[in-house]
């Protein structure tokens, strides 16, 4: 291999890994507290308008449905990401 083949496969390592690394922290970023709390903020907002003494079995429910619809969007987002990423690797679009 020449100098130049050594310095392309480094480069293409290097952004195939910073690109996983980026991949990965997408994916764990709902599981932390931050993430779970802005969540479970913007569904409290929508589903408990006036809050009382009690939650009631049509706001559970809206709560329920908010934050499926809330991870569904975020696992079809990280989706995406991940197979942009495959398919660059696969074009080798990391070659300068």
């Amino acid at each position: 291999m020449d100098s130049e083949s050594v310095k392309k496969a480094v480069i293409k390592q290097v952004l195939i890994e910073s690109n996983t690394a980026n991949a990965r922290q997408l994916i764990e970023a709902p599981r932390t507290r931050a993430a779970s709390a802005k969540i479970n903020e913007n569904c409290f907002e929508k589903c408990i308008p006036k809050p009382g003494s009690s939650v009631s079995a049509g706001e559970k429910a809206c709560i329920t449905n908010c934050m499926e619809k809330y991870m569904a969007a975020w696992n079809l987002v990280n989706t995406a990401y991940v197979r942009r990423i495959q398919q660059e690797v696969n074009n080798n679009s990391f070659e300068t």
